[in-house]
């Protein structure tokens, strides 16, 4: 008998077909059934939000779910079945200069902290809803680990928003044991609503350095930008897996509570070694003692 022009044993090839799957093709089956739960829609039409990771983030997730999967494998069967991570668009400007005096940069484009509660940056961004009208939704960034300890969503983009998500930022740091001190750095935008008065008033209250970007240089505010890309791209889309529709200011505030949830105690980050950021917070709260001071 012969099989590509192969001579083979009659008994080789029945033996061939009689034989049972191989331990890879088994651990592939099962691995591709645990990434479908993650990548096709449930009953509900639903789907959790580790879809929106790629391959990378996938394998990760996968390992500290205890599933001791390797990388390669886990970016073959994602391409042999179309599954993919969520892609970026691109970011509308919302940033409109007060013109007047307004703080230095004391930042100079440095979006790391050596500890948390140092530098937050802060910007705020437009979400559609489907009536065609907007809302606004603000966010305070904590630079060392990237976490959202505060954020506000509002029908009118005004100084009173951003500072209601400021209050909440320093309100969740309170919650947790770790209260804002003085000296800490407060970077935004020169947009009016952060130059405003009454921003400035409640910095000074609260012992936080302003400082501001130059105008029309998204780089001076590069951080910021990357969080908002990362909320229009994984909670505000269309196709999101914290909401079905976006119809109210309440609707955007479920969806971006929910999300921002998952963001800070699940979504896995590159640059924080594939973990999320509340675990990269708690990781240096049990290395430094309450009462070590640590320097920028």
């Amino acid at each position: 008998m012969k099989i590509h022009n192969v001579q083979i044993a009659p008994r080789t090839f029945y033996a061939w077909c009689s034989r049972g799957p191989s331990r890879r093709a088994l651990w592939d089956a099962t691995i591709t059934e645990i990434l479908a739960g993650y990548y096709l829609p449930d009953e509900n039409g639903r789907l959790p939000p580790e879809s929106l990771y790629g391959a990378v983030k996938m394998w990760a997730h996968l390992n500290r779910q205890g599933i001791p999967v390797a990388r390669c494998t886990v970016e073959r069967l994602m391409r042999a079945n179309g599954w993919r991570g969520v892609r970026r668009g691109r970011r509308v400007r919302t940033t409109v200069s007060s013109g007047t005096d307004r703080a230095a940069d004391l930042v100079n484009r440095q979006f790391r902290a050596a500890a948390p509660n140092q530098l937050f940056v802060t910007d705020f961004t437009y979400v559609p809803l489907s009536s065609g009208r907007f809302v606004y939704t603000a966010f305070v960034i904590d630079a060392y680990a990237d976490d959202i300890p505060g954020w506000a969503v509002a029908s009118r983009a005004n100084a009173a928003m951003v500072r209601l998500a400021l209050a909440l930022a320093l309100e969740t740091r309170r919650h947790e044991g770790h209260p804002v001190t003085a000296g800490a750095i407060h970077h935004s935008d020169a947009g009016t609503q952060y130059t405003s008065v009454a921003l400035g008033q409640h910095l000074v209250e609260a012992g936080i350095r302003p400082s501001v970007g130059s105008i029309g240089d998204a780089y001076d505010n590069a951080l910021a930008e990357t969080i908002i890309g990362l909320y229009k791209t994984e909670c505000v889309r269309a196709d999101s897996p914290f909401h079905t529709d976006l119809h109210t200011i309440a609707d955007v505030e479920r969806a971006t509570a929910a999300w921002v949830h998952w963001y800070r105690t699940r979504r896995l980050m590159h640059h924080l070694g594939l973990r999320p950021p509340a675990e990269a917070e708690a990781d240096y709260y049990a290395q430094h003692s309450p009462t070590q001071q640590v320097t920028q």
